[in-house]
């Protein structure tokens, strides 16, 4: 089951990424932010109640808006990072960064997975790179360090995320993340009004920043109850494959054609994840 709950996260995670960075390419990413926070917070003052057990202490609550600190640098650096620069470069870039300091806290923790798992974690690690592969980067020097960058900062928010969440109690079920919610939209709310950026949207955008914001708190919380059940360094990688909904979704509503990196891209991840799932 912590399998299932990862992939169903990876897949919520594309999705929210994918709808988060359109919506900030005509509008401030703050205000896009700001409105995907307040659902998040929406989503998790339902789901919260209806998860138990639910004894939270200070700690699990001090995590949780460790995570929502980390986790709204992740999301605010990749929404620009998409929406400014090379996405090819950022998006792949966030997943690999996100997944490796997970994995080594894990193995630092004294996390030991199988042999199969451990084969299969290898095998995510190049799938995470190809899946997001794309031709015609640009040429341009300073367009690509500035999309190494976003992508390397992102990375490093989400990675904070994932640890900082994983050291909560299961006792404390799922209100740790309205903490990291609360946190994360008080900091955005409050670099938006100092800066006086405006925190209108679109009318045509505003259900794009709605569903960013839902779907990623589900994604939230699929991830966290399965590192509950299972190592974090192995939801982590299944987690950061996120960017394969994003492809198969182009091809099924849009047409467009799955390049050979790409394919090879999924068959890695699919491959991979089965290892890790055979106990």
């Amino acid at each position: 089951m912590p399998i299932i709950l990862s992939l169903a996260s990876a897949i919520l995670y594309g999705l929210a990424d994918f709808a988060g960075g359109h919506a900030s390419r005509r509008n401030s990413v703050f205000a896009v932010m700001v409105i995907s926070q307040a659902i998040g917070i929406a989503v998790a003052l339902v789901a919260a109640p209806l998860v138990g057990p639910n004894s939270p202490g200070l700690a699990d609550m001090a995590w949780g808006a460790a995570a929502g600190v980390s986790g709204c640098l992740g999301v605010v650096t990749l929404y620009r990072g998409l929406a400014r620069h090379t996405a090819a470069i950022v998006s792949p870039l966030s997943a690999l960064v996100g997944a490796i300091l997970p994995v080594a806290f894990g193995a630092a923790l004294g996390e030991r997975p199988t042999a199969l798992s451990l084969v299969g974690a290898a095998l995510c690690l190049p799938a995470i790179i190809l899946l997001a592969y794309e031709k015609g980067e640009s040429a341009d020097r300073a367009k690509l360090r500035a999309s190494f960058l976003y992508g390397t900062i992102a990375g490093l928010g989400f990675s904070g995320f994932f640890i900082a969440a994983s050291r909560t109690a299961p006792a404390s079920g799922l209100w740790p993340l309205l903490s990291a919610r609360a946190a994360s939209l008080a900091i955005v709310a409050t670099i938006a009004l100092a800066g006086r950026k405006g925190l209108a949207i679109a009318k045509a955008d505003r259900p794009v920043a709605v569903f960013a914001g839902a779907a990623d708190m589900l994604a939230n919380i699929l991830f966290l109850v399965a590192t509950r059940g299972e190592l974090l360094m192995l939801v982590t990688l299944i987690v950061s494959l996120y960017p394969a909904p994003t492809v198969l979704l182009a091809r099924i509503f849009h047409g467009q054609r799955i390049s050979l990196p790409r394919a090879l891209g999924i068959a890695l991840a699919l491959a991979g994840v089965a290892l890790i799932g055979i106990k």
